[in-house]
């Protein structure tokens, strides 16, 4: 099974999305593709923030000011 990707999962999205306009989904059918579409949400969410947070990380200097430096990546457990 392939890997699940941002872009995936906005495109995913996008077709709930569309589908949902069109009217044509039952009641039952339509809180289906909601409940995925918002598990997609948080999905895509998720790996903003962590996006965020290796990119930039906020901290400060000694004397108080905000500086900006790279946010080192964690290891993850073995």
């Amino acid at each position: 099974m392939a890997k699940k990707t941002f872009e995936s999962a906005l495109a995913q999205l996008e077709d709930i999305v569309r589908e949902m306009e069109s009217g044509e989904l039952t009641l039952e059918q339509a809180v289906k593709k909601y409940e995925t579409g918002i598990a997609q949400t948080k999905f895509c969410l998720d790996i903003l923030d962590k996006t965020e947070k290796k990119i930039t990380q906020l901290s400060r200097t000694s004397t108080g000011e905000p500086k900006e430096t790279l946010f080192e990546a964690e290891t993850p457990p073995e």
